[in-house]
């Protein structure tokens, strides 16, 4: 009867509306995704001089799981399309399964990043220093002295604590220095042997020395992880819960589409 057509039209109709906004979910969840795959590239690439320089490997972890659960919702958004357009119940477990790994692959980069910049200046105070005077320009450490190098560039600094620090350093203290008080990365403008005079006008001289402007750097980023891993996952979870709801009202209509 007229009753009946009339029913089945508008369950037909919210059908595809819910169709519609599960597609509107996977849309947002890439976006979240692209969000957290470009921070953890973002991450290793921008920084990956100055991890030689930690003592844990907490802060590439971090990143790193980042970039494995960006790649993993490209693989997910596709599948729960697939499981929509081609109505396959069969995909819909694995659908669900893949955004729960994601959920918590994404909380656990939030929170090592939360718990690394607790003790990130503990870390740094500890071994910073150790490292650059014991490693830098000694053989099998190119990667720790270009580090130095661009550090002590790049935050106009010298030394860990200040300049002074340099004369700790086995490599000042050798013949190789060529009578380097300190590195010539350490001058405002570099020359050659330009380390051999540490006045105040020819190196840097800042307040806290390398420390404080890594540690801040440091701080800023993992503050940075810690937002988009943990953010994006609590965004994620509600996402979940409604492609849940969404996903068992479209496959009880099925049959109406």
């Amino acid at each position: 009867d007229r009753h009946n057509r009339v029913a089945k039209v508008l369950k037909r109709e919210g059908a595809i509306c819910l169709k519609y906004l599960l597609f509107l979910f996977n849309f947002l969840f890439w976006v979240g995704g692209a969000a957290v795959l470009g921070v953890g590239v973002w991450t290793l690439v921008e920084k990956s001089d100055y991890l030689s320089l930690l003592a844990s490997s907490t802060f590439a972890v971090s990143a790193y799981i980042l970039i494995l659960a960006g790649g993993l919702v490209v693989v997910t958004g596709f599948l729960g399309c697939c499981a929509v357009i081609r109505e396959q119940r069969s995909c819909l477990s694995t659908y669900f399964f893949f955004l729960l790994l994601i959920f918590l692959i994404e909380l656990v980069a939030g929170v090592l990043a939360y718990v690394y910049y607790q003790r990130l200046s503990d870390e740094l105070k500890e071994h910073l220093n150790q490292t650059m005077t014991e490693n830098y320009a000694q053989p099998g450490k190119e990667t720790i002295t270009s580090a130095v190098d661009r550090l002590q560039q790049d935050f106009k600094c010298c030394g860990s604590n200040n300049s002074q620090d340099w004369t700790l350093s086995v490599y000042i203290r050798s013949e190789r220095s060529g009578g380097r008080v300190v590195p010539d990365s350490c001058c405002k403008t570099i020359t050659a042997d330009c380390g051999r005079r540490d006045h105040p006008s020819n190196i840097y001289k800042v307040e806290g020395g390398c420390i404080t402007k890594l540690e801040q750097f440091l701080a800023d980023h993992l503050l940075v992880i810690g937002a988009v891993g943990i953010g994006v996952a609590c965004l994620q979870r509600s996402g979940i819960l409604l492609s849940a709801t969404l996903l068992s009202k479209i496959t009880s209509l099925w049959p109406l589409l």
